[in-house]
Formats: structure tokens, C-alpha cells, sequence
């Protein structure tokens, strides 16, 4: 990371303002993450599909970010990150669109004893503690949920959030969060909150959490006439949804509400790491949906990782997601990747995963009941048949 120090002109035209400032720096960062991708059956046809493909391990992004000290341990804080796609340049990235800050953008106040308050976009409590306990905090996308039903590889932010986060206090932490709808008239309309809790103690660590985002176009209560009868997720509302194209649960995007519980421990000894998780997905629809009965996906996942250098680490996944209610699917997803460190802020990665679809599942173009097909991760590649691989070789660099 390169910090940025205040120059003598900012300086001067601040103190000129009659603002006093003490401790103060801002610093610009980044992500370059990139591969070569091949894909079997890549789409309904079962067409192979090779590529080059970003953000495997994380979203490619820069960002800026600073404290000022306002004395007597509070610190004015904020971040501002935007995603992009090192392809061919466009910003946006996890269903942000072309939006400049994306990823994050918000700014608040923290204090060691108090904790952090903060105001703009953000993630949401599951994403910040539970997830770190997972598969994916180490190898991302191909370790991830099928489709991204539980939000496990963070396709979803929220908007107009006020997030509170507390101090650790003997190993536990808490964080809570809501987003303002912001309808007059209707309060609650597109609304989002979650509170998540997390626990450390030597090599054991917990973490559990529920957070709900809710459509801002779908309540039939307000007597509002909707856009998006069994269209899209979300016009109007705070939370980006965790739809990432694939049929999977790209079906139930006209949900009026969609509420996911999570919980993983992780253990930690010598050069291995352990961790389980669990989650409980449910998307549940009103008089507006394209849909009448709610789906359900439950989620359990398992991962090895074994540091086998100071430079290698390798990694072992295993994912089971189960869908019912409106339709019953299952998806067995093993995942393998290797990731090599050349240096602090460069390494090298080789990362693959097969999975395996049965049952049926509601196309999302068409809205009709189908035979299950495979779809690796958050990718959103739709196989045609029961089956997918991805092998993805590629380079990760930080700035």
C-alpha cells in the first residue's frame, strides 16, 4: 500500500479554513487479480469455454481510504472502493454495475473503547464476520456457493446502511447494521438489517449472524403498482441481492424478501486450517412475484488448508446445497487450489472445482420447471447437463 501524505498547500488552505487537524493520512490501495479460465460445459449447449478471467480469488479494486485524529482516542474514518475489470477496463463488479464506488463508500467515526459507526454503502454483518471463517476468505469464487444463494462470496452490498461495529472484549465481537429504505411513506419498504457475532479464543474461532434484505418494488401492502412482476431484484430497494445469472436462483428474483442465517468455526493448528459452515437461505415471495411458493437452499461446507511453505498454501473444499419449496435440487461441489506468494504483494494461483447437479430447478428465463444443471460457484456459467469444471491459472497482485 502507498500512503499519501497531506502536502503543505492542503495543509494551509485547511488551517486557512479555521479547521484544526491533528494526526491525519489518507491511503490509496488496490487489487489486480487475473487468469486464464477453462470452463466444461459452460452454458446450456455444453459448449467449453476457455478465457481470461478476473477476480478468482478476489474482486479486482482500488480504493482510497483515511483516519483523522479528532483527539481523545476518536478518529474520523472512510473508504471509498471501486471494482473493475482488468479485461477490458470497465468498472463494476459483483452486480455493482457502472457504479464509481461499488464496492464500498462510507465514512464514520471509531474509537478503541466505543467502537465504529459508519454511514454509506457497506457489507453487511455476515460478510464481515461469518465469512472470514469460510472457504472463501483463502480461495473465493470456485470455493463458493453455487449461485451465491447465501452471499458467501459477497455478491450482494447495501446501500444507505448505518453500521455499528463494537470493540473486542475478551475475544467477542458484535456488529449490527441497517439500511434505510428510504420511501416516503413506508419505512420498512427495501429495507435491510442483520446483526453477526464472532468469537476467538487461541486456535478456535465462531461466528454466527442473520441479515435480511428486502425488495423495494414487491410489497403488495403499499398498494404500490410494481415494475418487476418475475423480472429483477431490487429497483428502489438497499441491498444488490444475491443473484450472479446463474439459474440457480435467478428465478426468484421478483422475492419480496430474502433472509439468510449463518454460522462457521474455524480451528487452526500448526500449518492447517479447519473450518465448517452452515446456512440457511430462504426466498420468499408475495402477490407480485413471479412465483408463489418460497425457496429454500440449505448449505454446509467444509475446507482444509495446509500451508505447506512460508510460500504455498493449499486448500481443499467440499460444498452441499440443497434446494426445496418451490423446486428440490442438490449440488455437490469439491474444490482444490494451490496458492503460491512470490513476494508480499504477489502470487501466483492455480484453482479448480467440479460439480455435480441433480433434481430440478426453475429456469430463469422462461420460468418453467427444469432438470438441474450444474453451475460452479458464484460464476454463473449454466450447464447444460448435470456436470461442470473450472480450472482457473492465474496472477494476483496488491498496490
Amino acid at each position: 500500500m502507498k500512503r499519501i501524505a497531506l502536502s503543505t498547500l492542503s495543509l494551509a488552505l485547511v488551517s486557512a479554513a479555521g479547521v484544526a487537524h491533528a494526526q491525519s493520512s489518507v491511503t490509496l490501495y488496490g487489487l489486480i487479480d487475473d487468469s486464464i479460465q477453462y470452463v466444461h460445459n459452460a452454458n446450456p449447449a455444453d459448449n467449453n469455454l476457455w478465457q481470461l478471467a478476473a477476480g478468482n480469488l478476489q474482486g479486482s479494486r482500488w480504493g482510497m481510504k483515511g483516519t483523522e485524529d479528532l483527539g481523545g482516542g476518536l478518529k474520523a474514518i472512510f473508504q471509498l472502493e471501486s471494482g473493475f475489470n482488468p479485461n477490458n477496463g470497465k468498472m463494476g463488479s459483483y452486480g455493482t454495475g457502472t457504479k464509481l464506488f461499488g464496492r464500498q463508500a462510507y465514512v464514520g467515526l471509531t474509537q478503541d473503547t466505543f467502537g465504529t459507526f459508519t454511514l454509506g454503502r457497506q457489507y453487511d454483518p455476515l460478510v464481515d464476520l461469518v465469512q472470514p471463517l469460510t472457504a472463501d476468505n483463502y480461495f473465493g469464487s470456485t470455493f463458493a456457493t453455487p449461485g451465491d444463494v447465501d452471499n458467501n462470496d459477497n455478491t450482494s452490498r447495501t446501500n444507505n446502511a448505518i453500521k455499528y461495529v463494537s470493540p473486542v472484549w475478551g475475544g467477542f465481537q458484535v456488529e449490527g447494521m441497517y439500511a434505510l429504505g428510504g420511501v416516503a411513506g413506508a419505512t420498512g419498504a427495501g429495507q435491510s438489517w442483520g446483526g453477526a457475532a464472532t468469537w476467538a479464543g487461541g486456535p478456535f474461532s465462531v461466528a454466527a449472524g442473520y441479515f435480511r434484505m428486502e425488495n423495494g418494488n414487491t410489497a403488495a401492502s403499499r398498494g404500490v403498482t410494481p415494475t418487476n412482476v418475475g423480472g429483477t431484484w431490487n429497483a428502489g430497494g438497499t441491498s444488490d441481492g444475491t443473484f450472479d445469472g446463474s439459474n440457480i436462483n435467478g428465478a426468484y428474483q421478483s422475492a419480496k424478501q430474502i433472509d439468510i442465517t449463518s454460522l462457521a468455526a474455524q480451528y487452526v493448528t500448526g500449518p492447517f486450517t479447519f473450518n465448517v459452515r452452515y446456512s440457511f437461505a430462504q426466498y420468499k415471495p408475495d402477490a407480485f412475484s413471479g412465483f408463489t411458493e418460497q425457496e429454500k437452499y440449505h448449505v454446509a461446507g467444509a475446507f482444509a488448508g495446509y500451508q505447506l511453505t512460508p510460500a504455498m498454501l493449499l486448500g481443499l473444499g467440499y460444498t452441499y446445497t440443497h434446494g426445496a419449496g418451490d423446486t428440490s435440487a442438490n449440488y455437490h461441489q469439491v474444490s482444490l487450489g494451490g496458492d503460491y506468494s512470490l513476494s508480499k504483494r504477489t502470487d501466483l494461483y492455480l484453482i479448480g472445482a467440479y460439480q455435480h447437479a441433480s433434481g430440478h430447478q426453475r429456469d430463469a428465463a422462461t420460468g418453467s420447471v427444469v432438470d438441474a444443471g450444474a453451475s460452479v460457484g458464484s460464476y454463473g456459467y449454466q450447464a447444460g447437463s448435470t456436470s461442470q469444471e473450472i480450472v482457473s491459472l492465474g496472477i494476483r497482485h496488491k498496490f
